[in-house]
């Protein structure tokens, strides 16, 4: 093993969507493996909350409240994280929503795809140049699952989650002469309170087990630790890629 493959002290990671769920998942993570990390989400009052927290924890925390879909805030979320920590290294597009079930309504698709493709064009254009000037970096995008097959229920969000994975190549192609990597993450059906209510459908997880060779559902640590591998040095060699992280649900035939 080399040494320092996931090491990540003296790094800077900036989490949008990071005050609940898989966000403060991966924030606790890369916490732990030494990182200076930034906890972001639109609600002042949780950002602080959190960030208190996780500061009493023994974490190196720094809160800034941002609406991802707020041009202005995401421009006052990176340079506040300049200011705090004097660089980014790591940066992990995690703020996402998935919208109203089975709508085509344009001002609800204009909605998801503003949170779930745009704001990361635009967080991304911002941050990278920084992560370059480091001397490179990672990036890790939030896709999901749905990304990788057709769904007639989260329509405008497995589109925007598509997107996100051309995203994450399309970058890794542009970046990857300054050092910086650029993956995104499709997880599965995750274990989190956004997904209770599925958890809670006999008949759907009856049928989402038979279709998941590892016959569980996902955790958030399951993520958490996909993305401390994709920000620390131990996957060096590895850009461009979306990698699903959902028990196999996405290869199986059912059997």
């Amino acid at each position: 093993m080399m040494p320092g493959a996931f090491n990540l002290h003296g790094k800077t990671v900036l989490v949008t969507g990071s005050t609940r769920g898989i966000g403060l998942g991966i924030a606790k993570a890369l916490g732990s493996a030494g990182a200076q990390v930034v906890i972001s989400s639109e609600d002042p009052d949780d950002t602080g909350k959190v960030t208190d927290e996780l500061r009493a924890k023994g974490y190196v925390a720094h809160g800034i409240a941002c609406d991802v879909t707020d041009h202005i805030a995401l421009n006052a979320l990176v340079e506040g994280t300049l200011a705090q920590f004097g660089g980014i290294d790591v940066l992990i597009c995690n703020a996402g929503i998935t919208g109203e079930a089975g709508s085509w309504a344009l001002d609800d698709f204009d909605r998801v795809m503003a949170v779930n493709l745009r704001s990361m064009v635009a967080l991304t254009t911002l941050t990278l140049p920084h992560i370059a000037a480091r001397g490179g970096g990672s990036v890790i995008l939030m896709s999901s699952l749905s990304a990788l097959r057709g769904n007639g229920a989260i329509n405008a969000y497995a589109l925007a989650k598509a997107g996100v994975a051309q995203l994450a190549r399309n970058l890794a192609v542009q970046w990857g002469p300054q050092g910086v990597r650029v993956n995104a993450i499709a997880p599965g059906l995750i274990d989190t309170p956004l997904s209770a209510p599925l958890m809670a459908d006999e008949a759907f997880m009856q049928r989402r087990m038979q279709m998941t060779p590892l016959r569980r559902t996902g955790t958030v640590d399951d993520i958490a630790a996909a993305c401390l591998f994709l920000a620390a040095p131990g996957s060096s060699f590895i850009t461009g890629q979306q990698i699903a992280i959902d028990g196999g649900t996405s290869i199986t035939d059912g059997s």
